[in-house]
């Protein structure tokens, strides 16, 4: 079995997917999936099903949504009872996957092997960092919308999407690929227009192009978001990329 977690969650036996209907099984099977092959307590699970508003039978309650699972899965036919998947482990449950089956796993590894790949051997960089970007869907466990962990795990994996984006760019940049990172620089700044390195690659890129107007007009609009909308001034990156393009330093 497989475990997509870069979108909305759901599960694969190779062939074709599935979806989990029941909120707190969604919750449930993420977390566990989050952390497949370790166990996970009850009481984390409890805490993550229920919060602020625990059940006076919560271990009642969570024994039956493990029964649940269990029969899902086996109706999928992603398990047998003679080899299941959601084990019990002393005070706890398991997922029995391999960590590699749960596809935040492969996107973090290629997106980690990168990092140190993006100016030495950019070509090989590009290859990996979008393979790894590849495999999302959609805003990590979109559909899970419960459970302080799994929010959590959430948005450190959006959050690292966004990474391997800048470093799919800064990779391209240094394949010689200026012209071609333009457009999507503009559409990846609509979207997150928070993120100044973003806006450092676009000026980088414009400056490259011998667009260098161009590149200033990007500096100053990013300013004055910065301060309209978050009471910030630009940081030293962007601002050193300004102050390089307005002297025409090599970059």
């Amino acid at each position: 079995m497989e475990v997509a977690v870069l979108g909305p969650l759901l599960l694969s036996d190779g062939r074709q997917s599935f979806n989990i209907r029941a909120a707190k099984l969604r919750t449930l099977l993420a977390l566990l999936a989050l952390n497949a092959g370790q166990v996970v307590t009850a009481d984390e699970l409890i805490d993550e099903l229920w919060g602020e508003k625990p059940l006076s039978d919560a271990k009642n309650s969570l024994q039956a949504n493990i029964a649940r699972l269990r029969r899902i899965l086996a109706d999928l036919r992603l398990e047998s009872p003679e080899d299941p998947l959601v084990r019990t482990v002393d005070n706890g449950y398991m997922l029995a996957v391999a960590d590699e089956d749960v596809d935040s796993t492969p996107f973090l590894r290629r997106a980690d092997r990168a990092i140190s790949l993006v100016n030495a051997r950019p070509e090989e960089a590009i290859a990996l960092l979008r393979a790894a970007l590849g495999l999302w869907r959609g805003s990590a466990l979109l559909n899970v919308v419960e459970g302080p962990r799994c929010r959590a795990a959430a948005l450190a994996l959006d959050e690292r999407r966004k990474s391997a984006q800048e470093d799919l760019i800064t990779a391209r940049l240094q394949a010689g690929n200026a012209r071609e990172v333009v457009p999507e620089l503009r559409e990846l700044i609509s979207q997150h227009p928070e993120r100044e390195r973003f806006s450092e690659q676009l000026m980088l890129a414009l400056y490259r192009c011998g667009r260098q107007s161009e590149a200033i007009d990007v500096f100053h609009r990013t300013r004055n978001w910065l301060d309209r909308e978050l009471g910030l001034l630009p940081g030293r990156g962007l601002s050193r990329i300004y102050q390089a393009i307005l002297v025409q330093e090599p970059l």
